[in-house]
């Protein structure tokens, strides 16, 4: 039985092992979300991507509240994340060149100075996280004659990022 705060510690610890999102906007283009890179600093929100300006993210930012969902599954599908907040183009030098790695590099033809290059911050405001709980587990306990809705509560966790 895990609580709130346990179950954010292992959200951040899986997303710097594994730190791939579905991330989109609520109200642009239908709710459509597209997988990204998420990189952070510490074990807290922001969460940066780097994108370009042509991304459709990047250009619907233009005419959206910036309203903004990523979701999140683990690598072993035994955590998933649904996180909410706000995204827009940040433009701190500092901040991208902090941020600026090998693996980013690979995806910009110009490097550092490539003219498409944007970094887009999600200001992450809450989440609700889910530790998983397999069918085969759940069986076994209604086996056992408990409900297994009762014992996965308290592996759900409503969290502010």
């Amino acid at each position: 039985m895990a609580d709130a705060a346990e179950i954010e510690a292992r959200f951040w610890k899986d997303l710097k092992s594994s730190p791939f999102v579905m991330l989109g906007l609520v109200d642009a283009r239908d709710g459509h979300t597209q997988p990204m890179t998420a990189q952070f600093e510490n074990d807290g929100g922001p969460l940066y991507f780097f994108t370009t300006s042509d991304n459709g993210l990047t250009t619907a930012l233009a005419g959206s509240s910036n309203r903004a969902i990523a979701t999140y599954t683990g690598k072993g599908h035994d955590l998933f994340a649904s996180i909410h907040g706000t995204l827009n183009v940040d433009k701190d030098e500092a901040t991208i060149d902090r941020l600026w790695n090998p693996h980013v590099e690979a995806w910009f033809e110009g490097g550092r100075n490539d003219p498409k290059l944007t970094l887009l911050r999600l200001d992450t405001e809450k989440a609700e996280l889910w530790l998983g709980g397999s069918s085969i587990g759940a069986m076994l306990t209604r086996l056992l004659g408990k409900d297994p809705k009762e014992s996965y509560k308290d592996n759900v966790a409503e969290v502010s990022l």
